[in-house]
């Protein structure tokens, strides 16, 4: 699970927050360090391995959170929100970098967003909720899925139309 906090341990280094997980499953040190010292390469961070997460920005603390996710090499990983209490410039870097981690796992992944843009950037399908009590209103297939990892699809002029689609969605209750 990635949360939108990114609920790293102030004492531990990118290292020994990455490698955690699977010291707590009694993992042999060695083991525990190249998993996570490959994990941390693929997420973009290897040279602040031996940092601690006060001297990172908040995208390179998310990274790491990220990286202890894919630790167990989970089939499902849960995100919370996890860009949202990003800036506009790095939440949109780290969706992009985020593809191509995801695209290099096979892992599904339940993203949770209450941003349009990210939803039809990063997802395959979306599921749009009713706002109380939550249901799901309709699931909706991405129209940008299968382009998203060859171009900026932000630029398309249909993305601006499924995005008004969307929020015209979101506004209208049934």
């Amino acid at each position: 699970m990635v949360f939108q906090n990114f609920g790293l341990l102030p004492w531990r280094t990118v290292l020994g927050n990455v490698e955690f997980p699977l010291e707590i499953d009694g993992v042999g040190t060695g083991e525990r360090r190249d998993l996570a010292r490959h994990f941390i390469e693929l997420v973009g961070l290897a040279s602040f391995a031996e940092h601690y997460p006060h001297e990172l920005s908040g995208g390179m603390q998310q990274r790491v959170g990220i990286a202890r996710a894919l630790m167990r090499k989970p089939i499902l990983i849960f995100m919370d929100e996890p860009f949202g209490a990003l800036d506009a410039q790095t939440r949109e870097q780290l969706q992009e970098d985020f593809l191509k981690i995801w695209s290099r796992t096979g892992a599904t992944v339940v993203f949770v967003t209450h941003s349009i843009d990210e939803a039809l950037f990063l997802s395959d399908r979306i599921f749009v909720f009713n706002t109380a009590p939550g249901r799901i209103r309709t699931i909706v297939e991405s129209p940008v899925a299968a382009e998203r990892l060859g171009g900026d699809v932000r630029a398309y002029p249909d993305f601006a139309r499924y995005r008004a689609e969307l929020r015209d969605m979101l506004r209208s209750e049934p």
